[in-house]
């Protein structure tokens, strides 16, 4: 080991990152590994001020985003997208080397990455043999008198399987919780299913912790911004811990503007032409021989198990069509995620699968 490496934590040295689609790579036409939308729209940017350092917080961003999350602007917090803000809980409300986090694999693995490069541990509650939330062993992992957890991470739609929360059983948690920990909703993909949202239940309880991302539905995933959404109280204390200039003014112009009446309006056509190529792709899936499962769709994003995920994967590479393999992970055995792009992407997809 180089002297530069041993003089990094020891954590960071036995750490393995999170390997984002961009660092997977891949050769290919036809990305669909990585939950991106398919098209993007165009915005005006003013160039004017980019020798000042912008707002802590832009005020035209956070009213819109209070209008449309139907919050107060003081419940909300804008990040360098949601990533942002899953770190920086962890770094406001778990101590180094004695807190916990807990997560319910399989789910996003940016929880346990950020937890462990702050010196957090990661507890684990596996979702049940349906994929949701196993809530009751959530809460007694919490409440165990030797428990540590601090913040529990529930990611719904759950990436990569799709399930999504059951408010009624998340209520009860959120109230056997209190004044021990955080319940934090990753409503990272929300858009494609906004009926779901757990938003209203913010104002009845101050644990509950949801983040969200103009990444998905908003096509903007190039300008890392997203948003905490909490009670007053929580906002305070992550705007102690957050980056001085979280939000560059660049970033702030096209978000504000993708969350005017017309952003929205284009967000939705999007929503709405996704969610029907799901829908489509979904209903030729279930005619495919080489598929044996295929998980609840309620994102921009959909997860399948085939028969043999292996000859699959090289099948779309072969074609350029680049996928993310999930097959590694534990009770995703020959499992591929596939984003919901175009509707010719999606007929690229099938026009694959068919060949097999």
């Amino acid at each position: 080991m180089s002297d530069i490496k041993q003089l990094a934590r020891e954590t960071v040295q036995a750490l393995t990152p999170y390997l984002s689609a961009r660092r997977i790579g891949g050769k290919g036409d036809v990305w669909l590994n990585a939950n991106e939308a398919p098209d993007c729209s165009e915005y005006q940017l003013d160039s004017k001020k980019l020798n000042r350092y912008p707002e802590f917080q832009p005020p035209a961003l956070i009213n819109a985003y209070a209008d449309y999350s139907l919050l107060k602007k003081n419940q909300i917090l804008a990040t360098r997208g949601a990533d942002e803000s899953i770190e920086i809980l962890i770094r406001t409300f778990c101590e180094p080397g004695s807190d916990s986090i807990l997560i319910c694999p399989p789910t996003y693995g940016m929880y346990a990455i950020s937890a462990e490069t702050c010196g957090v541990t990661v507890e684990q509650v596996a979702l049940d043999s349906h994929f949701d939330v196993d809530y009751l062993a959530v809460e007694q992992a919490v409440n165990h008198p030797t428990s540590q957890v601090k913040i529990v991470f529930l990611c719904a739609p759950n990436n990569p399987t799709g399930n999504m929360l059951d408010k009624q059983k998340l209520v009860k948690l959120l109230q056997a919780t209190k004044g021990k920990a955080l319940i934090v909703a990753d409503e990272a993909y929300i858009e494609f299913s906004p009926q779901l949202s757990q938003v209203d239940l913010i104002a009845q309880h101050g644990n509950l912790v949801i983040t969200r991302t103009l990444s998905k539905a908003f096509a903007l995933a190039a300008i890392r911004c997203g948003f905490t959404l909490a009670q007053e109280s929580v906002i305070q204390m992550l705007s102690k811990v957050i980056a001085p200039y979280p939000v560059p003014q660049p970033t702030a112009q096209i978000a504000t503007q993708a969350l005017s009446e017309n952003g929205l309006a284009v967000m939705k056509d999007r929503v709405h032409t996704l969610n029907n190529n799901r829908q489509l792709l979904q209903t030729a899936l279930k005619s495919l021989d080489c598929v044996t499962e295929i998980f609840p769709t309620t994102g921009n994003f959909v997860l399948v198990r085939f028969k043999d995920s292996a000859k699959v994967f090289a099948a779309f590479a072969n074609d350029g069509i680049i996928m993310r393999d999930f097959a590694s992970k534990p009770r995703l055995e020959n499992c591929i995620r596939i984003t919901i792009g175009s509707k010719a992407e999606m007929e690229s997809t099938l026009t694959t699968l068919n060949s097999l």
